[in-house]
């Protein structure tokens, strides 16, 4: 007769009894079935856990890809801007120049001269007269004339109204907090505000300089210059002839700066150098009483 159960012996060691106990087959085989149900469920469980933290990681790459992007998107972005205001100066001045030495952009006769071609130079066509005339005019007229009307070479005009808030040598670094040399001072001032050449000279500088941000740079002649630098905008060319007091740009935050102010150096043979002992000396009395200095 076929049996449907299984028989378990149970024998105990100490009072020698034996028990049987009868498992039906049906018990058995569901424990199996639940225990292999268990086995996949688990299995299924893991291998979704791996696949998340696989698509998790993956998502994180991305994301770190993404940001990458971004700043390189916003770094080129600035350049594109910088190089738009340096092109916009860079026609502006072609402008001047060209109706300084009266270069007409078009000919003068009939209505149908338009078939002659284009009047007006292209970019490239711009920017090889522009560097043409300020290599060969500029150095003409400097041969000629050599700093002829340059006669307030010393850098004594402060460039910006204000106050100094940091001064020339040793200082704390505000970025890293650690001790550096300060090569100027550093004079706040609302953004916008004029900026003015300190002396008489030519400009040999003009563009953006890393942390200085937007830089101007004067020659005095005899081996001084000065600086400028975290310029909101840049209001002359390099080769450029400027007189003491004039216009050369605007107060800004460009470049590696907390707050808006002007960055100003004065060097002698490429070392700075002190620039109070030259704004020191342009104190002036103004109907009889002498001004403070602005410090």
């Amino acid at each position: 007769m076929k049996q449907d159960y299984f028989i378990v012996v149970l024998a105990h060691s100490f009072h020698g009894r034996i028990r049987r106990i009868h498992i039906p087959h049906r018990v058995v085989y569901g424990i199996l079935a639940l225990a292999l149900v268990g086995i996949i469920t688990l299995v299924g469980i893991a291998s979704s856990y791996v696949r998340m933290v696989t698509k998790v990681s993956g998502y994180n790459s991305l994301r770190a890809e993404l940001d990458s992007l971004r700043e390189r998107y916003q770094r080129l972005e600035r350049e594109a801007s910088q190089k738009n205001e340096q092109l916009a100066t860079l026609q502006l001045f072609a402008n001047e120049v060209s109706i300084a030495y009266g270069i007409k952009q078009k000919l003068e006769g009939p209505s149908d001269i338009a078939s002659e071609g284009s009047l007006v130079p292209s970019f490239s066509e711009t920017l090889e007269q522009y560097n043409f005339l300020k290599s060969a005019n500029f150095s003409i007229f400097s041969r000629k004339y050599p700093r002829l009307w340059q006669t307030n070479t010393r850098p004594t005009l402060w460039p910006v109204n204000g106050r100094l808030t940091s001064y020339f040598g040793k200082r704390t670094d505000p970025f890293t907090g650690m001790g550096a040399f300060h090569p100027g001072v550093d004079i706040p001032a609302p953004v916008g505000e004029p900026v003015r050449a300190a002396g008489d000279g030519v400009v040999v500088q003009a563009e953006w300089a890393g942390h200085y941000g937007r830089l101007v740079v004067i020659d005095h002649g005899g081996g001084m210059t000065t600086w400028y630098g975290h310029l909101s905008r840049i209001d002359v060319v390099a080769g450029q002839e400027v007189r003491i007091g004039q216009v050369i740009g605007a107060v800004g935050s460009s470049g590696r700066t907390t707050a808006p102010h002007l960055h100003y150096e004065v060097r002698q043979g490429g070392s700075p150098v002190n620039p109070y002992i030259f704004l020191r000396s342009s104190a002036r009395t103004v109907n009889g009483v002498q001004k403070d200095l602005p410090f």
